[in-house]
């Protein structure tokens, strides 16, 4: 293990929340709870202000409305969620080459690496200077862990939840592990808590003092060695640059139950393409589909089948999943339906024989069943507008859907950078209200150019703003209200 703390743990606090309290001046020191807003939706971040009340991530919206109901319950934005951690990773990778995200939120950095840090000093300096740069470019705050190892880099940035830095000093480690629980260890779930607790070990210093014998005794091999040397502090994992991505899936969660098979066999279809989408745009190929189902009864199924090849053909996908889907019982309705692609590979083979099968397709009348089906439901002119939506009209501006029913919506005009703003209702079908894309949480500088040198007027729009959003603000930029 290394001799300073220069593995650096960066963990956005409450990151959607936060990004949702930023964009909207009206919910900044509210409870704010981000995630599906259906029967069957569940938690993906709730604010610190939602979880005084007990509110957390993974539970059920339905339990987090009873809970709070006071709350804004909002669904998420991953496009802006996305951008805001491009920005995150940015400043991580200015700091080292060797970056290990974890999720959009969440990395491993080694400042070592990079010539950042080389003691305790250093590396306390460039993790202030990386909050705050973080702050100044997004708006947002973020927890800090520095240690040695990446397990006490990761335990010192829970420690310093929210908005702090906590510096694991070396040769403190143990004395800093000895009280915890064993659920702060990585690898120790509820089950193997459980376990151990019925023998008499809640601590991690119990942990090391149980010794590695008795560990494997009670968990076997493999997981007693590695809690045995996590109980004694010592992680020699090293920070990877690049993680290998092992599956795409996509999934949904139904708010009724399907019973109609026509309807899974079209959802599976839908399902397939956007898994396809997903593959494509990683740049990649797999030969193993996998099909996933949970039906009324919670039971959940998965089916999968291995091709000759690796493929990237939402024809070949779709084929396989519907063979997958023959072979599941739904009659007693479903709830969720996944489709997914493993055995990933960077390169495709075709699949000649499904190609032939597709061509045949083609004048087949039987096969265009499917897509017959889904011409034949009634086009609906109504628009879904859901809460946390961006929306834009064409008197009032910028804002967000703060509700809707009953062919209403209700929206709140505010931008990141203006007051808590006005609240108005409309018709849900008005035509001057329109979807819009979201604005960055900080503008950046004003973009300068030779036509500006010149004594043109320079661009009014943030320089950090992606071009897609530049393009709809036109020449309105300036006057967000």
């Amino acid at each position: 293990m290394r001799t300073a703390p220069t593995i650096l743990h960066l963990d956005m606090d409450a990151f959607f929340a936060s990004v949702e309290q930023a964009s909207k001046p009206s919910l900044r020191g509210k409870a704010v709870v981000v995630g599906g807003l259906g029967p069957r939706g569940v938690v993906a971040t709730a604010s610190y202000e939602a979880r005084i009340f007990g509110v957390h991530s993974a539970m059920p919206t339905a339990q987090a409305r009873r809970l709070a109901p006071h709350a804004a319950y909002l669904v998420p934005r991953f496009g802006l969620y996305r951008s805001v951690s491009e920005q995150v990773m940015g400043l991580l990778r200015e700091l080292s080459p060797l970056v290990e995200p974890l999720s959009l939120d969440e990395a491993f950095v080694d400042l070592e690496a990079g010539g950042s840090a080389w003691d305790g000093e250093s590396a306390r300096l460039a993790g202030s200077k990386l909050r705050a740069d973080i702050r100044a470019a997004t708006g947002l705050t973020g927890s800090v862990g520095l240690a040695a190892s990446k397990m006490l880099a990761k335990i010192a940035s829970e420690q310093a939840k929210p908005d702090g830095l906590v510096l694991v000093e070396p040769g403190t480690e143990q004395a800093l592990l000895g009280p915890m629980p064993v659920r702060t260890l990585p690898g120790v779930g509820p089950a193997t808590g459980d376990h151990l607790r019925r023998a008499g070990i809640t601590t991690v210093e119990e942990l090391a003092e149980a010794g590695e014998d008795e560990l494997v005794r009670l968990l076997g091999k493999a997981h007693g060695h590695a809690l045995s040397a996590m109980a004694l502090a010592r992680d020699q994992r090293p920070v990877v640059a690049e993680r290998e991505t092992k599956s795409v899936s996509v999934e949904d969660t139904y708010d009724v139950d399907i019973h109609d098979r026509v309807r899974v066999g079209i959802e599976v279809q839908r399902l397939a393409d956007r898994c396809v989408g997903r593959l494509r745009g990683a740049g990649l190929s797999g030969r193993t589909i996998v099909l996933k189902v949970r039906r009324y009864d919670f039971s959940t199924l998965t089916r999968s089948e291995t091709l000759r090849g690796p493929t990237d053909d939402p024809a070949v996908v779709r084929e396989a999943a519907a063979r997958l889907l023959e072979a599941v019982d739904t009659t007693g309705g479903v709830r969720l339906l996944g489709v997914g692609v493993t055995g990933l590979a960077d390169y495709t083979q075709e699949d000649l024989f499904a190609q032939a099968a597709g061509e045949r397709a083609a004048g087949d009348p039987v096969a265009e069943a499917v897509p017959e089906a889904v011409a034949e439901q009634p086009e609906t002119t109504e628009r879904l507008w859901r809460a946390g939506q961006d929306v834009r009209h064409a008197e009032h501006g910028y804002g967000w859907v703060q509700g809707s029913g009953l062919g209403r919506v209700t929206v709140r005009f505010e931008t990141p950078q203006s007051d808590p703003g006005r609240v108005r209702t409309f018709r849900g079908d008005d035509p001057d209200l329109e979807p819009a894309d979201p604005l960055p949480l900080v503008p950046g500088p004003p973009e300068r150019d030779c036509a500006a040198s010149d004594g043109a007027q320079p661009s009014s729009v943030p320089a950090s703003l992606p071009k897609s959003w530049s393009e709809s603000l036109g020449g309105e930029a300036t006057s967000r209200p």
